[in-house]
């Protein structure tokens, strides 16, 4: 049975509100950090994190606005994602924060903890494994791609994987390019999909494409469920028999 509560943690003075949920037993699991979409924190990473307790994971879905705060003004969220963007330190210690949230819980096996991301957030577990966390697996659905250091892929020690949408506006062809440099150059196993057809943010289903007011946002079912299983394909890689 899935246990979840609600936790309260302190970052740089700001009470930040995430969300834990846990697998049935007492033992110690595979971990896995979420990091929300751009605006904030939703049913749908609580529902992420859920689920992954169901499969046997530890889940922790981390805050990164504080108060588990829902930025509603769009113009607003944007001006929050590119503050955060182009400030990678900032990313990876409000990552960090959640990852010790996570690795302080006692269910945790800390030698086997993976990070996952929607949108920013996405981003923001290519940073923490950019910046040298110790993370077997790092997954990002529709993240931005680019990076202001992408010479700190080398610290990288986890396997990659990122889920794009060919049609996403924000992860363009040559996005995709210089992603793929930077992980080359740095050695590190991984790989992208890229999703035909599927638009930025394909994995949310409250977001239905509307063209007038989302234009290169859109849910996309096939891509969501395909880019779940490859996250869980590559869960199994990392972590035999843990689940």
């Amino acid at each position: 049975m899935v246990t979840t509560r609600r936790i309260e943690y302190p970052v740089d003075g700001t009470t930040m509100v995430g969300h834990l949920a846990l697998p049935g037993g007492t033992d110690r699991r595979p971990a896995v950090l979420i990091a929300h979409e751009g605006p904030g924190i939703t049913d749908h990473q609580r529902l992420r994190a859920d689920r992954l307790a169901e499969l046997g994971y530890v889940a922790f879905v981390l805050d990164y606005h504080g108060g588990g705060r829902f930025i509603e003004d769009r113009e607003e969220m944007f001006a929050r994602v590119d503050e955060l963007l182009a400030d990678p330190d900032r990313m990876r210690a409000l990552g960090g924060a959640g990852l010790a949230v996570l690795t302080a819980e006692p269910r945790t096996d800390t030698s086997r903890v993976a990070a996952i991301g929607y949108c920013l957030g996405g981003t923001m577990a290519l940073e923490l494994a950019r910046g040298g966390a110790d993370l077997k697996a790092v997954v990002g659905f529709h993240p931005a791609l680019t990076t202001t250091r992408p010479g700190d892929a080398a610290n990288i020690t986890g396997k990659v994987l990122v889920c794009v949408g060919s049609e996403d506006p924000f992860a363009p062809a040559e996005h995709r390019l210089a992603f793929e440099e930077e992980m080359r150059a740095a050695g590190v196993d991984w790989r992208l999909h890229l999703h035909g057809g599927a638009l930025h943010s394909f994995t949310h289903p409250d977001l239905e494409p509307d063209p007038a007011a989302r234009p290169g946002i859109g849910y996309h079912r096939a891509s969501a469920e395909r880019s779940w299983r490859a996250m869980l394909d590559l869960f199994e890689e990392v972590f035999p028999s843990a689940v």
